[in-house]
């Protein structure tokens, strides 16, 4: 399903675990970009659902563009909202590009758990030895429960920061 917000679960844990290592507005804008093929062809009803994006080379230059666009797209969201008057929001290249990378990725690995038509390895191959390795029901508790788990953790750890440092 086009921008789905479950796979935001396993990116706000990454972000709890990395806190400013890890852009969770440049792996969330990289979930968008992954989708809007599969949007296009909803919208028109011609082409391949799950098509080249949902392949791990058409991952690596979503991710490749995702960085670029994202970095300065999250950074001028942040200064509109104001949350540079709390933390200097500059997104590193390196944070910009590991983010959209494991955010392309991990997109393709769990579509490609969850949709029959998601071939990863194109064009070495069209098979999708994965899909269907788990439950759907087990795979969207894992995404949502992980993002449960990530925000708990992520605040926590500031919490904990922010008393320490009093």
């Amino acid at each position: 399903m086009p921008f789905t917000p479950l796979h935001m679960g396993p990116g706000i844990v990454i972000k709890a675990v990395f806190q400013s290592s890890f852009s969770l507005m440049v792996f969330g804008w990289t979930q968008i970009v992954m989708d809007i093929q599969p949007l296009i062809v909803i919208i028109t009803g011609e082409g391949h659902l799950h098509g080249f994006t949902h392949t791990y080379i058409g991952a690596i230059l979503i991710a490749l563009l995702s960085a670029v666009s994202g970095k300065y797209f999250s950074e001028f969201f942040l200064k509109l909202l104001r949350i540079n008057d709390l933390v200097d929001i500059e997104i590193k290249w390196r944070v910009a590009f590991i983010s959209a990378f494991i955010g392309s990725v991990s997109h393709v690995f769990l579509d490609s758990i969850m949709h029959q038509d998601v071939e990863p390895f194109y064009p070495f191959s069209l098979l999708n030895n994965i899909q269907g390795i788990i439950t759907l029901e087990l795979l969207h508790k894992f995404c949502f429960y992980s993002g449960v788990l990530g925000g708990v953790f992520y605040f926590g750890i500031n919490w904990f920061y922010a008393k320490k440092d009093k």
